[in-house]
């Protein structure tokens, strides 16, 4: 709402005029280098519809363009997003925090009422330092574990996608992929989710969005105790590289006295053990699905004893995961444990009777089927027909007479062979 210095100038002096708007990790995109435009009572807040400096940017590449919806004013109020109204702590919308909170802020409704209250609210912030929230907010000390457990810790980037083209839903979107738009098709428009409004969000009234996070947190998982009052060790996961033992070592140490602290790089988990059952109890009541340290939200359980852990492993066909597994067809059964044997037993690899000599163990050898004994002259045969009278076995190569042939090579026949045999005589 462009407005000139001849209309009404009536309450001007509470105008917004700011030099930077106040924005999540979400909305202001992943891109450290952006650009902005600022519009200078551009339009009116949403909440309390009074004239605010408007930007407007884009948060990164293929996204929509994004723009601050209230003034700075009902921002700082309700400490959350001047854009997509979510608390900057938590990452929550302001039912489910004020929720978490037991906080109760009644903001008025109605046009006077909504101007006085705001002005109160505009002398209690420039009173403050402006590191803490104002009004009922700021009276809340004590955090929810609810709130710890439904946090985000890393942006959403997701919501910041363009919108869906309602002409590629009707089928006459001609742009292609040069549409900057989402060619996808929409939700069901009897979801919940479908119909949000702002200021529903701002009062944390009837959010669709809140409620389900809400149902959410009802139905979220409890970790038991093991019956084994023995086991004093939690199980962390999901460290990542950044968290190291020193964290966990000043996270933990509060609970009560720790023993040792196991890292394992290659799994990016950690054991930590206390010294006594009623520590690793609190550790564990007060750091699930909520521990997080250096920006990660690190899974929490009880650790297991060796024995436990061997038994339950695979029982029944079941892993330890819960999942059935399925025997392998073909695989040989458990073998059989190797009988004992005597040390100065001599080895009897063949399985042979050992009253029998190793020369007749040799000379009664059947040949194998298919291979015939080599012809006279050319060695040893290896194998004899079995018998009570074996012929002897032919002396060795050096102890042959030297015109006996031996050798292919010098058989007179063959080419060459008979030079060789008379120069062999004259030397």
């Amino acid at each position: 709402m462009a407005t000139s210095l001849g209309s009404n100038t009536y309450n001007r002096q509470n105008w917004e005029d700011a030099d930077f708007p106040i924005l999540c990790q979400t909305c202001l995109g992943e891109n450290p280098y952006i650009r902005m435009t600022k519009e200078k009572y551009g339009k009116e807040c949403k909440i309390c519809a009074r004239p605010f400096t408007v930007f407007r940017w884009c948060p990164g590449t293929r996204m929509r363009f994004k723009k601050t919806e209230v003034c700075q004013t009902c921002s700082k109020m309700k400490n959350v997003c001047q854009t997509c109204l979510l608390d900057l702590e938590y990452g929550l919308p302001i039912q489910v925090r004020d929720t978490g909170l037991s906080v109760k802020d009644d903001v008025p409704r109605s046009d006077v009422n909504k101007e006085y209250y705001t002005q109160n609210m505009e002398r209690e912030i420039a009173n403050s330092d402006g590191t803490r929230p104002v009004g009922q907010l700021g009276k809340a000390t004590s955090s929810s574990d609810m709130l710890l457990k439904l946090a985000r810790t890393t942006p959403y980037y997701k919501r910041n996608r363009p919108h869906i083209c309602s002409f590629w839903v009707k089928g006459e979107c001609k742009r292609g992929e040069e549409c900057p738009y989402r060619h996808e098709k929409p939700t069901d428009p009897d979801d919940p989710l479908a119909d949000q409004n702002i200021k529903d969000r701002y009062y944390g009234i009837n959010d669709p969005v809140a409620n389900k996070l809400l149902q959410r947190a009802s139905t979220m998982p409890r970790l038991d105790p093991p019956d084994d009052k023995s086991i004093t060790t939690l199980y962390i996961g999901g460290l990542g590289d950044t968290v190291t033992d020193g964290d966990l070592k000043s996270h933990f140490y509060q609970f009560g006295e720790i023993r040792t602290i196991t890292i394992v790089q290659r799994q990016q988990c950690a054991f930590i053990q206390f010294a006594t059952r009623s520590a690793a109890e609190s550790a564990a009541e007060k750091s699930f699905n909520k521990l997080i340290i250096n920006g990660r939200r690190l899974t929490v359980k009880w650790g297991k004893s060796q024995a436990a852990r061997g038994k339950e492993g695979v029982k029944d066909g079941v892993s330890e995961m819960g999942t059935r597994l399925d025997p392998v067809p073909g695989l040989p059964g458990a073998l059989p444990p190797p009988p004992a044997m005597d040390e100065e037993a001599p080895a009897n690899y063949f399985n042979l009777d050992p009253s029998t000599s190793s020369a007749v163990m040799n000379i009664t050898l059947p040949p194998p089927p298919g291979i015939n004994p080599p012809p006279p002259g050319f060695g040893p045969p290896m194998f004899h027909p079995m018998g009570h009278m074996a012929p002897p076995m032919p002396p060795p190569m050096s102890m042959r007479p030297p015109g006996q042939i031996h050798y292919p090579s010098q058989d007179p026949l063959r080419m060459g062979a008979h030079a060789a045999l008379s120069s062999h005589h004259t030397e």
